[in-house]
């Protein structure tokens, strides 16, 4: 089935939802995020916008301005002070990061670049049976798998 006879069933069985257009993870920096996911990702900006009581800062990749990720400092209004506070330290330890899946058309060149440009590798570019994937962590220890995946039979 293609992407419109997908949703032609969903909607036939009341489904109105088409698409996942933001993701979020916790980021303790958001200037450093955005380094991180803009210069060394070679994301793109989408929105950097002072609401007052929180910056919301999105980045996509480029040419696909509808899939967001939201980069989130813990805090109001998602969370109180003391449960953003041992979101922090979750974070900070490691122990609570997210985790991102993007897809390239040659896994190894990508992960060439991205160690050039110092990103921390925890796995490297292995051959599966879906296609060859490597792994990476920001600096807030949120995991991103990169995978150039084989076409489906």
């Amino acid at each position: 089935m293609d992407k419109q006879q997908v949703r032609a069933t969903l909607y036939g069985r009341g489904m109105t939802m088409n698409a996942i257009s933001r993701s979020q993870i916790y980021v303790l920096d958001q200037d450093e995020a955005l380094d991180f996911y803009v210069n060394k990702l070679g994301m793109e900006v989408n929105t950097d916008q002072d609401l007052g009581f929180m910056r919301w800062l999105t980045v996509n990749l480029p040419g696909d301005p509808e899939r967001e990720i939201l980069l989130e400092k813990p805090g109001p209004p998602a969370l109180d002070p003391a449960t953003a506070e041992q979101v922090r330290e979750l974070l900070a330890k490691g122990a609570l990061g997210g985790y991102l899946f993007m897809t390239t058309d040659d896994a190894r060149k990508t992960h060439e670049d991205l160690v050039a440009k110092g990103v921390e590798i925890i796995d490297e570019p292995t051959e599966r049976p879906y296609g060859i994937d490597f792994g990476i962590r920001d600096p807030f220890g949120n995991k991103i798998r990169v995978g150039q995946m084989f076409p489906r039979a």
